[in-house]
């Protein structure tokens, strides 16, 4: 059982991750972390889009806020 998991330690260790020894060993602290800054743009990007669409319903106007909208309320 203890090959299954070196297996899977010899897969990511060597294959998947090896692509990212690269950035790993660079000396620029802005290049180490392309990939962070990557996916902190997805992000922004995407929290405002999300805003945006809140903001659309909110302005439309079909939700009901009263306080009785729910009967445990």
């Amino acid at each position: 059982m203890s090959k299954f998991f070196y297996g899977i330690e010899d897969l990511f260790v060597n294959y998947l991750f090896a692509p990212l020894d690269f950035f790993r060993f660079m000396h620029s602290w802005w290049g180490s972390n392309t990939i962070n800054w990557i996916f902190f743009v997805i992000g922004l990007i995407a929290a405002v889009y999300w805003m945006g669409q809140l903001k659309i319903f909110n302005d439309s106007g079909e939700e009901d806020k009263s306080i009785s909208s729910h009967s445990y309320l």
